[in-house]
């Protein structure tokens, strides 16, 4: 990491992991031939694929001819929701989510909305999960999709996908899940999650940018989003990405022997992080102490506001979940969904360990946030608009 700087944002982004790196490095050189060629450079890059595809699929528990390669979770979240509803509109036009999912999936709903399709967003309850007889009452006759994601992104809760997929099953439902937050960090076994497709964003856990993946089950039909020739079992047109997508399987190889012990040392991390904030007065913690990552700590301070405190951290990187602009507060629709109280919710941050976090880091990071947290107060500095 950057000298004298903290990083505790690994939900937005990881580093690239050394020996993803160093996997990459030969196909930025002498392995460049196009994997649909018959020569011996298209079938270096070729193998290099599949080997990767058998990575990630060892990590999911599937079928490696059950994943295609994508340029990122948010492809994969538009080719899974309106792949599916177009391909099978036939069967209905209702689609269920919930009210705390990534853009890349609610946005696609809204989208959907303007089409001619229905949406149900359903509500979370105050640690941000899902409750299951919502699902179950909101399902209909013309229901068609359920995308709900594994891991929130902001207070780390994790949704009951397997009982969820049961109600998909019993109705003849498809359900579809963003796990982008989650793999690496938990694990995601599509065979006991029961979904019957499965977001993947490479560079949420030590890989690349760029490349991401879909999970899409035997006999599951989409409409294709991009056009061209049969690439990726004829479901994503455009010569693969190899670089990318070794790197991608390394990761994937990396997070599978390293799961247990990563869970372990991020739980301990992220308990240490929390008692020492604890001893402030006036903070709040969100998200469900049960059902959670085990890096995600989302932490509110009362009649604070989140972009002053990061303001205050000089030497942390984490993230905001409230903004205060000249005439309003931004908060996120997961804290909104969650019911925040209102002098807590603007001076949300949501901090996050990983691989490369160290207990030193943590301990100097207790100190830096309490030291701003305490120096505004002392300034009685605080953003009095309302959401």
């Amino acid at each position: 990491m950057t000298k004298n700087m903290i990083y505790l944002d690994y939900n937005a982004t990881t580093p690239t992991a050394p020996e993803v790196a160093e996997a990459m490095i030969p196909y930025l050189s002498d392995f460049f031939g196009n994997p649909s060629s018959s020569h011996w450079f298209g079938q270096q890059t070729k193998k290099a694929i599949e080997k990767a595809r058998i990575q990630l699929a060892s990590l999911l528990n599937c079928s490696a001819e059950d994943l295609i390669f994508t340029s990122g979770g948010s492809e994969s979240n538009n080719y899974a929701l309106k792949g599916y509803v177009l391909a099978n509109q036939h069967k209905g036009r209702h689609i269920i989510t919930t009210e705390i999912e990534h853009p890349a999936v609610t946005e696609v709903c809204k989208y959907l909305g303007t089409q001619g399709f229905e949406i149900s967003y359903l509500p979370v309850d105050e640690t941000g999960r899902v409750n299951i007889t919502d699902v179950e009452k909101a399902i209909r006759k013309d229901t068609i999709l359920i995308s709900v994601m594994y891991a929130n992104n902001e207070v780390g809760t994790l949704q009951p996908l397997a009982e969820i997929s049961v109600l998909a099953r019993k109705n003849d439902i498809a359900f579809h899940s963003d796990c982008s937050q989650a793999i690496g960090k938990v694990p995601v076994d599509i065979q006991e999650l029961g979904v019957d497709m499965l977001t993947v964003a490479g560079h949420k856990f030590y890989g690349p940018k760029g490349i991401g993946a879909l999970f899409i089950r035997k006999g599951i039909v989409l409409k294709k989003l991009i056009h061209g020739a049969d690439h990726e079992g004829n479901k994503r047109a455009g010569t693969e990405n190899v670089l990318e997508i070794v790197g991608l399987g390394k990761a994937a190889e990396l997070a599978q022997e390293n799961l247990k012990s990563e869970i372990e040392k991020e739980q301990k991390l992220k308990s240490k992080l929390r008692s020492g904030l604890s001893l402030l007065n006036d903070v709040k913690f969100n998200g469900n102490n049960e059902y959670c990552l085990p890096n995600t700590l989302s932490v509110s301070f009362r009649n604070l506001l989140a972009n002053d405190i990061l303001s205050e951290m000089k030497h942390i990187a984490a993230s905001a979940g409230a903004a205060c602009h000249t005439d309003s507060i931004s908060v996120s629709a997961t804290l909104k969904a969650m019911k925040i109280p209102q002098d807590y919710v603007m001076g949300t941050i949501r901090l996050s360990v990983g691989r490369y976090t160290t207990e030193e880091e943590i301990d100097i990071a207790i100190k830096e946030i309490s030291t701003a947290v305490e120096k505004l107060r002392n300034m009685g500095k605080q953003c009095d608009r309302t959401v």
